[in-house]
């Protein structure tokens, strides 16, 4: 059998975009790829092959966290074409193609930008997206009048507001559920670890009361700030809605497995570093300075919450937000001002060395 990329004549130029890798598990239309001036390689040497040959706009390359072949191909690719290189990124490969897509001082960037997936084909066809950030370009086949700026500027907005909390800038409820799924999947190939904490702020209907609702929003960004700052780079904060949050916390993807694995197994304890984070977390927003609360704003705030973990405490997303909201319950009966585990309702995470 002769490869497709042997019959591609060379140097056409018809060919507009290039998908690279196995496409059923990051479009949602993949049937509409034959309906396109579109090519697929589902290896990464028949894809640089068939890229030096012929002329695309843009070459759609699915991540793959675990190839070792990923950078050195980025770098063929450069070489090789003139195309925008665009990362089909699944949620939990987003560290990755952040750093993948980032500016580093003499280094050329081995990306231009990343699609977090599942997402539209169409959403490959447009100017370079912004580094760093998810993009939703025009559809194939847009006027000259839908491809400028302001509304490449606005479709961007209404893409961010689909996964973004808009008062505090974290990911919101259907961002982390998602994630969450995700994430579990592959964590269940990998034999990791993921840890959910769940929490709420004390008493947050008594400062909306008193000092009204723009003190009340101050203080949920503020909480989504210091939250932001004390936890990993790859781990996930969003806000489920009200003055409730949840973080994600799992293995990082740029770390080899082997030395992910602290001093407990997956089957036995809550990973060490979600216990250190959501620690830091509480004594960083009793320190907080909040100034609209009056002269006595400093260190009044506290929060209760729960950290439920997989594969211990439930192997599902729903299973995991159900025991992390029923051990926050159990903080709050408690006297509040804590975090509990999971089937130890006397065992709050301060107590813990």
């Amino acid at each position: 059998m002769t490869d497709m990329a042997d019959q591609t004549p060379p140097d056409t130029g018809s060919g507009r975009l290039l998908l690279i890798g196995d496409i059923s598990r990051v479009l949602l239309d993949p049937d509409s790829v034959g309906r396109c001036l579109c090519e697929v390689r589902t290896n990464i040497l028949d894809g640089i092959d068939v890229a030096a040959r012929t002329e695309f706009d843009v070459i759609g390359i699915v991540l793959d966290a675990t190839s070792s072949q990923l950078c050195p191909a980025l770098r063929a690719l450069r070489k090789c074409t003139k195309a925008r290189i665009a990362l089909l990124t699944r949620m939990y490969e987003e560290p990755i193609a952040r750093r993948l897509v980032a500016d580093v001082p003499g280094e050329e960037r081995l990306a231009d930008a990343y699609l977090i997936c599942p997402t539209r084909l169409a959403n490959l066809f447009a100017p370079a997206g912004v580094p760093g950030e998810e993009t939703t370009p025009e559809p194939v086949g847009a006027s000259e009048q839908t491809s400028s700026p302001d509304v490449e500027k606005r479709m961007r907005y209404l893409e961010r507001l689909a996964t973004t909390d808009d008062l505090t800038g974290l990911k919101n409820r259907r961002y982390l559920w998602e994630f969450a799924r995700q994430i579990l999947e592959r964590t269940r190939e990998t034999n990791g670890r993921v840890t959910l904490l769940v929490f709420d702020i004390d008493n947050f209907k008594h400062y909306n009361d008193v000092y009204g609702h723009p003190a009340g929003d101050e203080i949920l960004r503020q909480a989504a700030i210091l939250m932001r700052r004390c936890c990993r780079s790859h781990d996930v904060v969003g806000r489920i809605g009200g003055d409730e949050f949840a973080a994600v916390f799992w293995d990082d993807p740029g770390r080899p497995a082997a030395r992910q694995r602290d001093r407990r197994s997956p089957e036995s304890e809550h990973p060490t570093e979600a216990i250190f984070v959501a620690n830091r977390f509480r004594n960083e927003l009793g320190r907080a300075d909040l100034h609209l609360l009056g002269p006595g704003g400093e260190g009044v705030l506290t929060i209760s919450g729960g950290l439920a973990s997989f594969p211990r405490d439930g192997s599902t997303a729903e299973q995991l937000f159900e025991r992390a909201d029923q051990a926050l319950l159990e903080a709050k009966r408690s006297g509040k001002n804590r975090i509990y585990l999971v089937g130890e309702p006397k065992n709050d995470i301060a107590e813990i060395e």
